[in-house]
């Protein structure tokens, strides 16, 4: 099978693509783990796999996501389903974890997920914070139904609700949210995986913030005193959404960056 993957590297690389793809789909295309495949390389390729494996490239170079071939992505440390149309977590939304699990929470934080897609953030959580109550809105009924089913295979209980925004909820401790962030224009330009996810889930008007503002209009009044909202958005766009927070009356309005040291967070706090 090594003749195989190195084809495999080859083409991607050819189109711009990592190579260490190759693994996933030789293994996809082989029906084994990783893992097992890497013992087995000096081995004729499984009947039938070779095929597979070429049409799995064919896909990818079209544009396919590697996520939704595999139909699984790992996210802080989750192994969670995916399916097409439905965003897939991203690294960066890692560090939006990171930031919730670091705020000051009362012992039994009451914690909302705006717009939770596969349930990603809400299962992070729920997992680190056991004693949470975590409740997570999304008004796409093809992600709500894959986040619940991540919850069940995951064994972690979070309250999912269809609804766009906070859902009416009131009470909470913390509201966190990866929204819809990209200015529509984005996609003329944008690469061509992203037509394979839920434009609703990517796209948010002219400047990127038409969720992004409602949302802190109503964290405002679902925030208990003290409360935090957390937002994950747009380099270019997380300075302005910082100066309307404060002029909201949120307090202690910080502008955080990712790994990569862009702009890439914003932490506020309701007056206690």
């Amino acid at each position: 099978m090594i003749r195989l993957l190195r084809e495999l590297e080859r083409e991607l690389e050819g189109a711009g693509l990592p190579k260490g793809e190759a693994l996933d789909l030789l293994a996809l295309a082989a029906g084994l783990p990783r893992k097992a495949l890497l013992l087995r390389l000096s081995e004729p390729p499984p009947p039938g796999a070779e095929a597979r494996a070429r049409e799995l490239l064919k896909r990818r170079l079209s544009g396919y996501p590697l996520q939704y071939l595999l139909g699984e992505v790992e996210f802080f440390g989750l192994p969670l389903k995916v399916a097409e149309g439905v965003l897939i977590p991203r690294p960066e939304t890692e560090g939006l974890v990171e930031l919730a699990l670091s705020l000051p929470l009362p012992p039994r934080p009451r914690v909302l997920d705006v717009g939770t897609g596969t349930g990603a953030i809400a299962l992070a959580l729920k997992r680190h914070l056991p004693e949470a109550e975590v409740h997570a809105t999304e008004v796409d009924p093809r992600a709500l139904a894959l986040a619940e089913e991540n919850a069940r295979r995951l064994g972690l209980p979070v309250h999912f609700l269809k609804a766009p925004l906070t859902g009416g909820l009131r009470g909470l401790d913390l509201i966190v949210s990866n929204p819809p962030y990209l200015p529509e224009a984005y996609r003329e330009v944008a690469p061509k995986e992203l037509a394979f996810e839920n434009p609703l889930a990517l796209y948010a008007g002219p400047e990127g913030l038409d969720v992004a503002r409602p949302l802190a209009g109503e964290a405002w009044e679902a925030l208990r005193p003290g409360g935090f909202l957390l937002l994950e958005l747009a380099p270019e766009n997380v300075g302005l959404m910082a100066e309307e927070l404060g002029a909201m009356g949120f307090q202690e309005v910080a502008v955080l960056r990712d790994l990569l040291g862009r702009e890439r967070y914003l932490r506020a706090r309701r007056p206690p």
